[in-house]
């Protein structure tokens, strides 16, 4: 088991990477200033995450091949529930029913349930309150919205993140 502050070379240099080839794909500018500037916030940010035990927990890395899948999932469930916040608001006459639920999260690791609550937060309709010992306390804005999280999709795809 790493101790805060070992890593693998191997770990540090693809989060170097990852993070370089991200910033000249979102930069678009190739200017030598701008490029340097983009190397010293990649340097920096493994630092600081080197710093902060990021290393520790290596099966960070191991979600990286199925964070797109989830990506593309969640964006379509931000979508949908969008759609249905817009429709609560213009159509005042719809129930709001705010209801706060608690969940147990399958996910194992504190990465995975980290993942899970955040991804809850991003919905709209729905924020996580607290997060303890494996179970998310979560504010739905409709009874809707809380029987669709404890069908439990959400939980099991943040929880498929982890699986080898």
């Amino acid at each position: 088991m790493l101790q805060r502050g070992e890593a693998r070379l191997s770990s540090v240099l693809l989060l170097l990477l990852i993070l370089s080839i991200t910033w000249l794909l979102w930069s678009g500018l190739y200017k030598p200033l701008v490029v340097g500037l983009g190397v010293f916030s990649c340097v920096l940010s493994v630092y600081l995450a080197h710093r902060m035990g990021f290393f520790r927990h290596q099966a960070l890395l191991g979600l990286l091949p199925r964070l797109p899948g989830y990506w593309i999932w969640l964006l379509r469930e931000i979508i949908v529930s969008s759609i249905d916040v817009a429709k609560l608001i213009l159509k005042p006459s719809l129930p709001i029913s705010p209801t706060v639920v608690v969940l147990e999260a399958q996910a194992q690791t504190d990465v995975g349930q980290v993942i899970l609550g955040n991804s809850i937060t991003l919905s709209p309709g729905t924020v996580t309150l607290d997060l303890h010992e494996g179970k998310l306390l979560i504010h739905c804005l409709t009874n809707e919205g809380a029987r669709e999280l404890q069908k439990g999709e959400a939980n099991r795809r943040a929880a498929a993140l982890e699986r080898k």
